[in-house]
């Protein structure tokens, strides 16, 4: 019963399988009509584009709303000015910004007419810069910085972040370098394993006018797989008027906070300062434990004792060769030709381990290993005790802060006029595209979804399948190849457990053993017969034996009642001469019916003896 059970699961296991097969075929199918269907659309709309391999149509992105700045590099790079300064307090020949630019498709899932900027040049100084549409002025206005990057060829040591430029008179972007002033800096950054994404702004101190960095705290996602993947992510830069601040990646949030309490330093200093002239007492007793005055060193301390001995009980092992160095010359080394002895001494050998020594328990002088000496105490000290005069840790008094300061709205930054990229990388190909600065989240989605999105639509699609992710996964990891045939080997094993036929016990064997009648020989009939005839007799003589010994039983107990009916009788009256002669009749009829007893017995004896003869 319970194989029949066993059968029927493996039998619906595979209508299941069927079943989905059959659902995934049909989905497959249904997949190829769309794409048939949006070829038609294509083809009926005779757009004069280049499709990609999903058949997708790019169109440049077009803002939908209120824009500060934006940027496709579809077209011709109008308005972008390459710097021809240089890096100052650098070495004159890297000091120059030569790096070159190219505007160019992406390399890997190319979205055919959609073009970027892309930094080819690698250990070179590279700054270009533009223009603003129209400035921006941190007021009741949020400002959404976004813009996508691709690292096409991963990245050892470089950034792609971007600065907004701060207004100024003297703003020249021919002359853009590392200490043009900027209020913003915003994008990756990566050398070594220091993966970061950095949010930057200089902000001016009200009492001085002198500006300082304001670094956001380090997100708390791992960055790892936006550097390496060879993908196109987006990254966007939203600040808000009640002075908070969001980073994301791809349109997740990475890391978000308040400007007033997540940026490092802080922007507002601390009312109190440490008095600077403020000096420690020379009494002050800082020790919260000191040694116990009034203690003793014991008597019987002695610190002479070392740590370790030698163990007495130790036993040389047997087969140690004392007389085999541990080392010998190198008999299959040669001096050099060009070895002199006068400038270079005498030539000897280089020394390797003695080949004797590795079948044996060692070589050379043996020595006595060396045990914990268990009178070793080691140097006394005295035990510690609190300290009476402890005054705690000392600090400076606290003195109001003659540099503070209460900025409440660091959000009212520096007017930004123009957006610039200055890099230095040690890897090319890094891919820039769709540059927006707007206000509105809306105008930031749609703009890209326009571009970004497409990219990432086109990107899916030309994933290699799940079996090429897996063997490319086992070739930086080769253990997974274990965890991969584990994997494989259960199924297998479970089906072959389960639904592979058990051995057929003798009970189902009897149980489906069918009724056939086989032809029967002569021979075989009269064996059976006999065995028959035999059976027989042995059941007769066995109910002759059994009816002898009942009838003997019976006789048996007439006698018994016969006997004792005599003697009641004898007892109710005496005997004369006459019942004496009778009395002495009556034993001899006795003795007679015990006799013919007996001789009934040996006749039933011998007559089931002639029956069985």
């Amino acid at each position: 019963r319970m194989h029949f059970q066993w059968d029927w699961l493996c039998l619906g296991a595979l209508i299941i399988s069927s079943v989905t097969a059959e659902i995934e075929n049909e989905e497959t199918l249904d997949a190829d009509v769309e794409v048939e269907d949006f070829d038609k659309q294509s083809q009926e709309a005779d757009v004069d584009r280049d499709k990609s391999s999903l058949e997708v149509v790019y169109q440049t992105p077009k803002p939908t709303g209120e824009v500060y700045f934006t940027e496709t590099f579809d077209g011709v790079l109008a308005g972008w000015v390459l710097s021809k300064t240089k890096k100052e307090d650098t070495d004159d020949n890297i000091a120059k910004y030569d790096g070159r630019w190219e505007v160019e498709e992406l390399k890997e899932n190319t979205v055919p007419g959609d073009r970027g900027l892309v930094l080819k040049s690698v250990a070179k100084h590279h700054a270009i810069s533009a223009m603003l549409t129209k400035a921006f002025i941190f007021d009741n206005k949020p400002l959404i910085v976004q813009y996508e990057v691709n690292f096409q060829e991963g990245i050892d040591c470089g950034g792609a972040y971007i600065k907004l430029l701060s207004s100024s008179d003297d703003l020249n972007l021919e002359y853009f370098f590392d200490k043009t002033p900027y209020t913003i800096m915003f994008g990756p950054d990566k050398c070594g394993e220091d993966y970061k994404l950095h949010f930057i702004f200089r902000h001016k101190n009200p009492k001085t006018g002198e500006y300082d960095e304001k670094h956001a705290k380090r997100p708390d996602v791992d960055l790892k797989k936006f550097y390496l993947d060879k993908k196109t992510h987006l990254y966007t830069l939203v600040l808000k008027p009640d002075d908070t601040f969001e980073m994301l990646i791809d349109q997740s949030v990475v890391s978000k906070g308040s400007l007033l309490e997540d940026m490092v330093p802080p922007v507002n200093p601390p009312k109190e300062i440490e008095d600077p002239s403020d000096k420690k007492p020379d009494d002050w007793d800082e020790r919260p434990k000191i040694p116990d005055p009034n203690a003793v060193k014991p008597d019987d301390w002695d610190e002479d004792e070392p740590s370790k001995i030698e163990d007495s009980d130790a036993v040389k092992p047997e087969g140690w060769l004392d007389d085999e160095p541990q080392y010998i010359p190198d008999p299959n080394a040669k001096k050099p030709k060009d070895w002199d002895e006068e400038m270079d001494g005498e030539w000897e050998a280089p020394q390797i381990p003695n080949p004797k020594c590795e079948t044996a328990p060692g070589c050379g002088h043996w020595v006595r290993p060396m045990k914990n000496n268990p009178n070793y105490k080691g140097k006394w000290k005295a035990p510690m005790i609190d300290n009476p005069n402890y005054q705690g840790i000392w600090s400076p008094r606290k003195i109001p802060n003659p540099d503070y300061f209460e900025d409440l709205h660091p959000f009212e930054m520096t007017t930004v006029s123009a957006v610039g990229l200055e890099l230095w990388s040690m890897t090319s190909d890094i891919y820039f595209d769709n540059f927006i600065i707007c206000s509105e989240k809306e105008v930031a989605d749609r703009w890209a979804a326009d571009g970004w999105g497409l990219k990432k639509l086109v990107a899916s699609a030309n994933e290699p399948g799940m079996f090429s992710q897996l063997v490319t996964a086992a070739e930086d990891h080769p253990w997974l190849w274990v965890l991969y045939i584990l994997t494989l080997a259960l199924p297998v094993g479970l089906g072959v457990l389960f639904c592979w036929p058990a051995k057929k016990t003798d009970e189902d064997i009897d149980f489906k053993k069918p009724d056939i009648s086989k032809p029967i020989t002569k021979g075989e009939l009269k064996q059976e017969r006999e065995e028959l005839e035999d059976d027989e007799i042995e059941l007769e003589v066995k109910d002759n034996e059994d009816t002898a010994e009942d009838e003997r039983r019976e006789m048996e107990e007439t006698k018994r009642e016969l006997i004792k009916d005599t003697k009641k009788m004898g007892r109710e009256a005496p005997p004369s001469e006459d019942e004496g002669e009778g009395g002495e009749d009556i034993d001899e009829e006795e003795n007679e019916v015990a006799d013919g007893s007996r001789e009934g017995d040996m006749s039933n004896k011998s007559g089931s003896e002639d029956e069985v003869s």
